[in-house]
């Protein structure tokens, strides 16, 4: 058998021994996230709580004058 042979199976029973050891059950955590999704200059955006959701607003109003910034720079004739 060649070496890439060798590798395959190792690779394989790595990854039965991965799947297996993600089936053990992790303590409880609470998870918190957010998100923003911008159509052209307009975000929309949603939040698992206020901490996260602050975070998102800041990165969205950063997102929108960056694009701000850049169709004034470019001259583009989005107005």
């Amino acid at each position: 058998m060649t070496k890439l042979v060798y590798i395959g199976i190792a690779l394989i029973l790595l990854g039965i021994i991965l799947t297996i050891i993600g089936t053990i059950p992790a303590p409880p955590s609470k998870i918190r996230g957010g998100g923003i999704v911008m159509i052209g200059p307009i975000p929309i955006i949603f939040g698992s709580d206020l901490a996260s959701l602050r975070i998102v607003i800041v990165l969205a109003i950063v997102l929108m004058l960056l694009w701000l910034i850049y169709i004034l720079l470019t001259g583009s004739n989005f107005w």
